[in-house]
């Protein structure tokens, strides 16, 4: 992870290869100069009883590589397949460049912008499930 820029609120956490920091009571702008580091902001976690759906599922899969609980390679062939079944669904301009942010991340080793791509996906996901849900 070598040169992730961290931008943490007040009171902030992260995950820093098993420990929790809490920030201070003002704004601050970390820079993880260490590769392959396990960093995760608390924020963006997902508890594993919240993977209920596609996108949370491929989510929580990357977070797990983040925050050290499995090794990168133990879940590139899952997030990558993840990404391949959202890509079959999925299907719109915005979703598909983000899919492809996800999949080029992911094969770059870059976990951290692979979460991200993946959590854009996240309000689009809830729109389509509560759509279908109203039909």
């Amino acid at each position: 992870m070598s040169g992730l820029v961290l931008k943490l609120g007040p009171r902030e956490r992260v995950l820093v290869n098993g420990a929790v920091i809490e920030n201070g009571d003002r704004r601050a702008r970390l820079s993880i100069v260490t590769p392959d580091a396990h960093i995760l902001r608390l924020r963006d976690a997902i508890h594993p009883t919240e993977a209920t759906t596609p996108v949370r599922r491929a989510c929580y899969a990357a977070q797990l590589v983040l925050s050290g609980d499995a090794t990168p390679e133990d879940m590139h062939h899952q997030i990558l397949r993840r990404i391949e079944e959202l890509s079959q669904v999925l299907r719109d301009p915005d979703s598909r460049a983000l899919l492809a942010q996800a999949g080029t991340a992911l094969v770059g080793a870059e976990h951290y912008r692979c979460l991200k791509a993946l959590r854009a996906l996240l309000p689009r996901e809830a729109r389509l499930l509560a759509h279908r849900k109203s039909a």
